[in-house]
């Protein structure tokens, strides 16, 4: 897995690194270094400096340019410096790199090649004024460009800005930040390597899960079962949405990603229109009113008898039968529970303390409208830090939160691990429905609730992107993703071969 480490404790970690006797002038040449070895350089190079320590990061740079003969110029925003990227910058003027402070009339053409140091990882708000003015020109200039640590104008904690700048290359300095990866990340960096410059973390990282993480998992042996592999349910559907229960089965999604057998359960009067779906499931018609599920107890404890995992909520509805499954579930399951939908709108009106007495082991899928119901939280107190917020619920109710987006954030409470697999064709209706059926697959065989969380999530983006690759980001439906699955896992499988 990869490091991926909060601005906070990456801003505490340099600190004591400098304490511990590496001056900030020599973290600085190490970042400069590690940002020039990383990009290809075609001169002229403009590097457009901030203030702070973003800019003495350029200044550094503009060092080992000119010593390697390659042609730079320094734009300054203002007559400002931090004090280590002074020391830079008198360098820089002692040897004679021209440069010049940034007006409303400045122009990048002409360089083939833009450094980005207007604002590091510390930056939070949103770009202003001249700035927002220069990151907009530096995105209009048809040059190469590259930002330094992480794009200007992107939230470090968030990946969000209303104004960033888009860049070929991102060198991160040390290890990533969370904005490289959330939310808009994947919009406006189209590629990143982070440099280690010797940066002792003082705390523990988030972890960015790779396909060698999860390849195990998918090994099989000869003597082994049906049984081997779990028994999963899924329950969901009603006259309205019979397709989601179909999406979260379509291609045996469930059994494609390993689970032993699947038993599909929706209400009774659509078990018809599911059935042709099926081939190696089984299909649980449950009782019903006007294409609407009731809950029966009885029926609900034969459907779960021996399963390893159930996953509930999709397009079951919002009803006072819904709530009773959900309470049921909740109070009696042992397995592992993967609630999404309307499972989880369900669970929002319904008593915290009713999550804190369960006995299962809980999975919850929201994307962000539900992760706001769920935690009282408005969808701007999430953004600003969605990590610490998805972690902080998932300890005060003891479950696994899987807050869907561009990059997954998964989490026990104290555990953080990422999944940047996906793509944006997966914006579309069905796509949750399809994960939901991922995951119980693989909680079916898969002792630790929290690995099969972020193996799910890998393998749904993954399966993802196939699907994508074959048709487009418009036109693909949650459907192709399904049907993907059985790819994504060879895949993982044929990792390194």
């Amino acid at each position: 897995m990869i490091k991926v480490v909060s601005v906070k404790t990456m801003r505490e970690s340099d600190r004591q690194t400098i304490a511990s006797g590496i001056s900030g002038i020599e973290l600085m040449r190490r970042a400069a270094e590690g940002i020039y070895r990383s990009a290809q350089w075609r001169p002229p190079v403009a590097i457009v400096c901030g203030t702070g320590n973003n800019g003495g990061d350029g200044y550094a740079v503009a060092n080992i340019l000119h010593d390697n003969g390659i042609e730079c110029m320094l734009f300054l925003l203002q007559n400002k410096f931090s004090e280590d990227g002074k020391h830079y910058f008198d360098l820089c003027k002692a040897k004679g790199i021209p440069y010049s402070f940034i007006n409303n009339e400045i122009s990048f053409s002409g360089y083939h090649t833009i450094l980005d140091c207007l604002y590091g990882t510390g930056f939070h708000g949103e770009a202003d004024g001249l700035a927002k003015e220069v990151i907009q020109k530096i995105n209009a200039s048809g040059a190469y460009i590259v930002s330094a640590d992480i794009n200007s104008g992107l939230g470090g904690e968030c990946g969000i800005g209303s104004t960033v700048v888009v860049s070929d290359l991102t060198v991160s300095v040390g290890d990533y930040k969370p904005g490289h990866f959330l939310n808009m990340a994947k919009d406006v960096i189209k590629s990143k390597v982070h440099c280690d410059i010797g940066i002792q973390l003082c705390r523990p990282s988030y972890s960015l899960v790779e396909a060698k993480d999860i390849m195990e998992l998918f090994l099989r042996k000869h003597y082994s079962n049906k049984g081997t592999y779990g028994y999963v349910a899924l329950i969901g559907g009603s006259v309205e949405y019979s397709g989601a229960a179909k999406l979260a089965n379509l291609a045996c999604s469930a059994m494609r990603a390993g689970a032993g057998v699947t038993k599909l359960a929706v209400p009774s009067s659509i078990a018809h229109a599911v059935m042709p779906t099926l081939l190696e499931s089984t299909l649980f018609p449950l009782k019903e009113r006007e294409g609407r599920f009731v809950f029966n107890e009885e029926q609900i404890a034969d459907l779960l008898y021996h399963t390893k995992a159930c996953a509930v909520g999709m397009g079951i509805g919002q009803s006072a039968e819904t709530e009773k499954l959900i309470s049921y579930l909740l109070a009696n399951y042992i397995g592992t529970l993967i609630i999404d939908a309307d499972g989880l709108n369900t669970l929002a009106k319904m008593e915290r303390q009713t999550l804190l007495s369960a006995k299962c082991k809980m999975i919850l899928t929201p994307h962000l409208l539900e992760f706001s119901r769920l935690s009282g939280l408005t969808k701007a107190e999430i953004l600003v830090n969605p990590i610490e917020a998805a972690k902080s619920y998932a300890d005060a109710v003891r479950a696994i939160v899987v807050l869907k987006g561009p990059t997954t954030i998964i989490t026990d409470g104290v555990e953080v691990f990422l999944v940047d697999r996906g793509c944006a064709g997966m914006a579309t209706a069905g796509s949750g429905d399809v994960l939901s059926g991922i995951l119980a697959g693989i909680a079916g065989f898969c002792n630790c609730p929290l690995t099969a969380a972020y193996a799910g999530a890998y393998i749904n983006g993954l399966a993802g992107e196939l699907a994508e690759s074959k048709t487009n980001a418009a036109s693909m439906l949650a459907g192709d993703t399904a049907n993907s699955v059985a790819e994504a896992v060879s895949s993982i499988l044929n990792f390194g071969r």
